[in-house]
């Protein structure tokens, strides 16, 4: 296969893992905000940061590294392997001693036991980090997709029968964990690989070398967006950080499922071209317009009618979550060309510049958010507004310098989709301040409404007509 068609069957299979796997948690996260309160939703996103700082030891940087390894043998793989199933028993050990000082800390007794069962999902995702790594790296996303499936319709439909027989927040944790056993276990059994009984130090020293360099840069990433919950934890309600932690989940879906879909085909695509700088930043400015395409339009979109959609999805009890909804999806505009510019770097095997550049975004971003804080939650996300934009902007420094591609460029190639979908979201939003009683109303005809305008001024745009083709290949 010529490496266009094995990026449309990776596209394929990535984007039915991302729609479907992320539809059904939709769905289902839909039903548990109406079984569960938000304060039940805050006390699991307390234990959140200590998940996924876990995590980014297991699966932050061995996994890129064996995707842009272009000679990678078994003994990589099972190096790997060994070293991440390591990696990921310690953290758990580590989760499990430290729990009652969690608890002591947030002054909530729960949080102990919960830590103690959430982290059992750290160990079981450590498992399976090598095993998805193998199977992107060969552009094979089928059986990737297999196993989220079932892994979410599973652990999915425990977490709502628990929640519906009055197990509360337990619902939440048992969920997660059964999620990484059952995709773990599925991932072992059908990804047709076994690790051999071999540690290469060869191995392990490249590995280290290029993964620890993006572990700290994913680590102190996880931090940084992490630590607002744990401030939201310590000044203000549980409620209240299930508000905000349901407005960012909310403003992350359509960068998270279209960037999900992209993201596993970009990486291992542009790393094969990492030879031809030319051929990488043709396809690299592609990307940054097919991303904007579809974000930009679905972040505004999704900002406009942000009021009625909470309230028909999860009733009123969850208004007040709206706002942040709002200020996360403006946040959120940059976000996917911030994200190519960082698998650039990967790609040229510059995780140094990437491990310097997050240090100086992490310094800045920290320094804002503690200063917004004592004023409340809204300002808090008005300062990571401002952060995106200069995140934007210090993350196209270095590619401007490798490739001479500046960040004026790149925003030009955004730009026509940000003002089209500025344009076509104008209708639903005006459609807020008339008075229509029903919500569901609002909602259809805002939608409707918008994304009509946005085809007829963008059905003759070359992007557009390509995801046209992707979409078709996909159903096929």
């Amino acid at each position: 296969m010529s490496l266009k068609q094995q990026s449309i069957a990776g596209f394929k299979w990535s984007a039915i893992e991302n729609v479907a796997v992320r539809g059904v948690q939709f769905l289902l996260g839909l039903v548990l905000a109406r079984l569960l309160d938000p304060s039940d939703f805050g006390v699991v996103g307390l234990l959140t940061i200590f998940i996924t700082i876990s995590q980014t030891f297991t699966e932050g940087g061995v996994s890129n590294a064996l995707i842009r390894k272009t000679d990678k043998s078994d003994a990589d793989y099972s190096t790997a392997f060994y070293f991440n199933v390591a990696v990921g028993a310690v953290c758990y050990v580590i989760l499990f001693v430290i729990s009652p000082w969690v608890a002591r800390f947030f002054d909530a007794g729960i949080l102990s036991p919960l830590l103690k069962v959430l982290g059992l999902s750290v160990f079981f995702n450590s498992l399976f980090v090598v095993p998805v790594a193998k199977l992107t790296s060969e552009m094979d996303f089928k059986w990737q997709t297999i196993a989220a499936l079932i892994a979410v319709v599973v652990s999915g439909g425990t977490g709502v029968v628990l929640a519906y027989l009055g197990y509360g927040v337990w619902a939440l944790v048992w969920q997660t964990v059964i999620m990484a056993f059952v995709k773990g276990v599925i991932l072992l059994v059908y990804s047709k690989w076994m690790p051999l009984l071999v540690f290469s130090r060869t191995s392990f020293k490249y590995l280290l070398s290029f993964g620890s360099k993006l572990v700290a840069s994913n680590l102190l990433f996880t931090i940084y967006s992490q630590i607002t919950t744990i401030l939201i934890g310590k000044f203000y309600s549980t409620s209240d950080l299930g508000y905000y932690t349901r407005g960012r989940q909310f403003a992350g879906l359509p960068v998270d499922v279209f960037t999900g879909v992209l993201g596993k085909v970009t990486f291992p695509v542009l790393s094969r071209l990492q030879d031809n700088d030319v051929e990488l930043i043709r396809v690299y400015r592609k990307f940054i317009r097919l991303t904007s395409l579809v974000c930009v339009f679905g972040l505004i979109l999704l900002a406009s009618v942000a009021k009625p959609l909470v309230i028909v999805l999860l009733t009123e009890k969850w208004t007040e979550c709206v706002i942040y909804l709002q200020l996360f999806c403006i946040a959120l505009l940059l976000d996917h060309i911030t994200r190519l510019n960082l698998n650039l770097l990967q790609v040229k095997g510059r995780s140094d510049l990437y491990l310097r550049l997050e240090i100086i975004k992490r310094i800045v971003s920290i320094a804002m958010m503690l200063a917004a804080l004592p004023f409340g939650i809204i300002y808090l996300c008005l300062s990571l507004i401002v952060y995106s934009v200069f995140a934007f902007f210090v993350n196209t420094y270095y590619t401007g310098k490798l490739f001479n591609l500046s960040c004026w460029v790149q925003l030009k190639d955004m730009a026509k989709y940000l003002l089209a979908s500025v344009v076509a979201c104008a209708p639903s939003l005006a459609l807020n301040w008339l008075p229509v009683g029903n919500s569901l109303v609002q909602l259809l005809a805002g939608v409707g409404i918008s994304v009509a305008i946005y085809w007829f001024m963008m059905r003759k745009d070359e992007q557009m007509g390509e995801l046209i083709g992707m979409v078709k290949n996909a159903l096929r």
